[in-house]
């Protein structure tokens, strides 16, 4: 039997509060090579097949990911009857120049500006090169969205008002300097592009809570270091729900080789969405 789950206005469409992440499917684990390997092995075609049809058996009716390989699953998907929508994320690329043009062919309904190029932009001084790219994205006819790992950046661009519909953000600023880790903490922790502070998602959703644009959560469970153990995960969520906004959402990869990763996270959005309607009052968080 199909479920549902709370939903959220993305433009012309509702996406679930709940969507699927691509990084374990990509074998991008955060991790080890080790395991990004075994994701790897474990995501056949069929089992990604069998993973949309599980999440959207669930209530989960979008999948965020990239060009490639993914949207090309993901039309398999749709020609089989599925209907998930599909969020992507791309950047200007001279070895892939039709990127934007094959998204938005393949169905996909939002294109985000990849959140690792946006945040080189910035520390760079170069982020109206980011708003050129969301220019292109609005004349190629999908919802405009960037993506981010620094909350200074969603300031930024809500400040300047861009002509954006949403923002995919990382709770975690996982990508600090080394002079910036030694200014907090006195030492440089290895690996150094992996660095995960537990006061880093308040300030995340701070700047989710200050636009009015939807804002998609990411890497809510610190890339997996808060998968262990089940009330760190239970913990993660109740967190995300608490201090984001009702048409917020959040995105979180699932591997589900050892346990339903998809039916527990499902079950915690529809918890805790109903603990933020009881105490926000009537929203749009509706099914």
């Amino acid at each position: 039997m199909e479920r549902t789950l709370p939903t959220i206005p993305f433009g012309p469409y509702r996406l679930s509060r709940l969507i699927l992440g691509a990084n374990p499917i990509n074998g991008g684990s955060h991790l080890t090579r080790f395991v990004n390997a075994q994701m790897k092995r474990y995501f056949t075609a069929e089992r990604i097949q069998t993973l949309l049809q599980q999440c959207e058996a669930e209530g989960i009716n979008a999948w965020q990911s990239s060009p490639g390989p993914n949207l090309r699953a993901y039309r398999t998907y749709v020609e089989a009857g599925g209907q998930m929508h599909y969020l992507a994320l791309a950047s200007e690329s001279a070895d892939n120049p039709t990127m934007l043009e094959d998204l938005v062919a393949g169905g996909t309904v939002g294109v985000a500006h990849h959140g690792e190029v946006t945040d080189v932009f910035w520390r760079e001084g170069k982020i109206d090169r980011v708003r050129e790219y969301c220019r292109k994205i609005r004349d190629s006819g999908t919802l405009v969205g960037i993506s981010t790992h620094i909350p200074d950046v969603v300031d930024h661009v809500v400040s300047e008002n861009w002509d954006v519909d949403f923002f995919m953000c990382c709770v975690y600023e996982r990508h600090r300097t080394r002079e910036q880790l030694l200014q907090l903490l006195g030492h440089v922790p290895v690996p150094l592009k992996e660095v995960y502070l537990e006061s880093d998602p308040p300030r995340m959703y701070k700047v989710m809570r200050a636009t009015d644009r939807p804002c998609l959560a990411f890497k809510i469970l610190a890339a997996g270091r808060l998968c262990d153990q089940p009330e760190l995960v239970e913990e993660a969520f109740r967190q995300a729900f608490d201090l984001m906004k009702p048409t917020d959402a959040v995105i979180v990869g699932m591997y589900p080789e050892y346990e339903d990763q998809i039916a527990i996270n499902a079950g915690y959005v529809r918890r805790f969405c109903n603990l933020q309607d009881s105490t926000q009052g009537d929203t749009v968080c509706t099914s």
